[in-house]
């Protein structure tokens, strides 16, 4: 059913995407415009003209927009450009700092909305960097694939790509050999995927106005997440699994024997949520409460919910490079005073019942 939904609103986008010609009229010298301050950090000719060949090509009519197609597109020899994508050492953190600088700025508004996403692609080797059997969204179930997670901006004016984060999995952060021939930085400990994103949080955070953060039932899930955006007095609305398991912190722990640990209150689940109470949400920052009926049990579940994005490279340094280009790409195409191109339709949708941690502590 998901498949058939994606289709028929991918037709129905695709129909949309009728651009005048003369949106066309110096595209190439309002590109060149776009990503001067993007290079202003590169100290060399030659990276400067590889950034511009590469945006170019992702923004092309190529089919297969990989590094080969690119460099072939425009005359030139692919190795050089494999070279700065894939293995040359430059930091991209200034490009991508930016990025979320000229977002806050156009697209900025008090009420604006960080929104986290994990997004899986299905690999079929072991060579690609960060690839391990994991939740694959696009598949709907564990399999071989690499996971992202992407950092978004909403506001009324529009939305942007900010920056992304490559999950490696604790078997490649614990496989020198690995991380090595992958390219992956010297140094490069594991993150969880809640932990990249408190380091995009704290890193563009200051630069993005906005009063919420939002996540789907992945991010929501763990405690100490939540419990950390609290702490840093964000606002936020974050999926959680239907199965979470819960501990009602309102209710008196059990009585213990004074012999070993005391005892813990149980964990138990949501069976039914109460009708929401009438009139309007609270808007002053305080917890948005739900009541619930629960029933005590022994165990604990998880169920991961994810969307996907491509990650086509497979070295560490080359990932970052080729998504800060994607970034910016996507960037040009939004604003309209450089080449407005398609539009998204207007997306309607509804949210999970969330708030109740303020209540419950898994």
């Amino acid at each position: 059913m998901e498949a058939v939904e994606f289709e028929g609103r991918k037709k129905a986008v695709l129909e949309e995407c009728v651009v005048a010609p003369e949106m066309f009229q110096q595209v190439e010298q309002r590109l060149e415009e776009f990503l001067e301050p993007f290079v202003a950090s590169l100290v060399r000719r030659e990276q400067v003209a590889h950034v511009r060949t590469f945006v170019s090509g992702l923004l092309s009519d190529l089919t297969d927009r990989n590094v080969e197609s690119i460099a072939y597109r425009f005359g030139q020899e692919r190795l050089p450009l494999q070279h700065f994508i894939g293995a040359s050492e430059w930091d991209d953190r200034a490009l991508r700092d930016e990025l979320a600088r000229q977002l806050g700025v156009e697209l900025g508004e008090p009420d604006g909305v960080i929104v986290f996403d994990p997004s899986g692609f299905p690999k079929s080797g072991r060579e690609s960097v960060g690839v391990a059997r994991q939740w694959c969204g696009r598949l709907g179930k564990v399999d071989n694939c690499q996971v992202a997670i992407f950092l978004g901006y909403v506001s009324s004016r529009e939305h942007g790509l900010v920056d992304n984060r490559l999950y490696l999995p604790k078997e490649w952060t614990t496989d020198k050999q690995r991380l090595a021939k992958a390219g992956v930085p010297k140094g490069t400990k594991y993150r969880t995927r809640h932990q990249l994103c408190l380091e995009m949080l704290a890193q563009h955070g200051p630069q993005l106005p906005h009063a919420w953060i939002a996540g789907d039932d992945e991010l929501g899930r763990p405690s100490w997440f939540r419990r950390s955006l609290r702490e840093l007095d964000e606002r936020y609305l974050l999926a959680v699994p239907s199965n979470t398991l819960i501990r009602d912190l309102a209710v008196e722990p059990p009585v213990g024997t004074g012999i070993g640990r005391p005892p813990r209150r149980p964990w138990q689940r949501v069976t039914r949520w109460a009708p929401r109470p009438a009139g309007p949400r609270p808007r002053d920052g305080g917890a948005v409460l739900s009541r619930c009926e629960v029933a005590t049990t022994t165990s604990r579940s998880d169920e991961i919910r994810s969307n996907c994005c491509s990650i086509e490279r497979r070295s560490g340094s080359s990932t970052h490079h080729r998504q800060s280009r994607a970034a910016f790409a996507h960037s040009f195409d939004w604003r309209p005073d450089h080449a407005p191109g398609c539009r998204s339709l207007e997306t309607r949708g509804t949210t999970r019942h969330n708030g109740f941690e303020h209540v419950f502590e898994p």
